[in-house]
């Protein structure tokens, strides 16, 4: 009788212990949204897109386009961003590239401490290494306007969405899809300038 007591009294005690403990949930948001978008401040990331594989015609593809920027002043940020791109196919393979300066703008209108929208415009060229058709050139120039959207994960890192419509002649994928509309997911961290520490 004594040691199930024994035994009864030891597990109370632990029920209490453990529910003393606080329990920490993962982080999925952070408040930081107006200190991110601060002059001075520097914008460091990748848009990942059209990762694919179609087995039918055995071709598979992959773009990926980092960008860096600066923030000019509160909310407006200037930079440039690289567009990579690669497709293998059955008999060859299309290398894809191009750089293009952009201006972001992120609204302070509906802004929240985890979120912001932004809109952004682009102009550059582009190219790839074989020209399909006669309406396709080898090296082009590339424009295109989108919005989006930065849910700030942690105090300097969003993930961000962004519908995007681009205009180029070149053979390149740029996004997700060739001239014209696309979506992209990406990853930016927003690194504090020397002022801003």
């Amino acid at each position: 009788m004594k040691n199930l007591f024994s035994l009864l009294l030891i597990l109370l005690m632990a029920a209490f212990e453990v529910a003393a403990q606080d329990i920490t949930k993962p982080q999925t948001t952070a408040p930081v949204a107006f200190d991110a978008v601060q002059r001075g401040n520097w914008l460091v990331g990748a848009d990942i897109g059209n990762i694919s594989h179609n087995f039918k015609s055995e071709t598979f593809s992959i773009n990926i386009m980092p960008r860096a920027g600066f923030f000019i002043s509160d909310n407006a940020a200037i930079g440039a961003q690289a567009q990579i791109g690669l497709t293998l196919y059955d008999g060859g393979e299309n290398f894809y590239y191009g750089a293009t300066p952009f201006v972001r703008y992120y609204f302070p209108e509906g802004a929240a401490p985890t979120h912001r929208w932004f809109g952004e415009a682009l102009a550059g060229f582009a190219g790839s290494s074989i020209k399909n058709s006669e309406g396709d050139a080898i090296l082009s120039s590339v424009f295109g306007l989108g919005a989006g959207y930065a849910h700030f994960v942690a105090s300097n890192v969003a993930l961000e969405g962004m519908l995007r419509f681009t205009r180029t002649n070149a053979d390149i994928s740029v996004g997700d899809g060739m001239s014209g509309l696309s979506l992209s997911l990406g990853l930016q961290v927003y690194l504090p300038g020397r002022g801003n520490r």
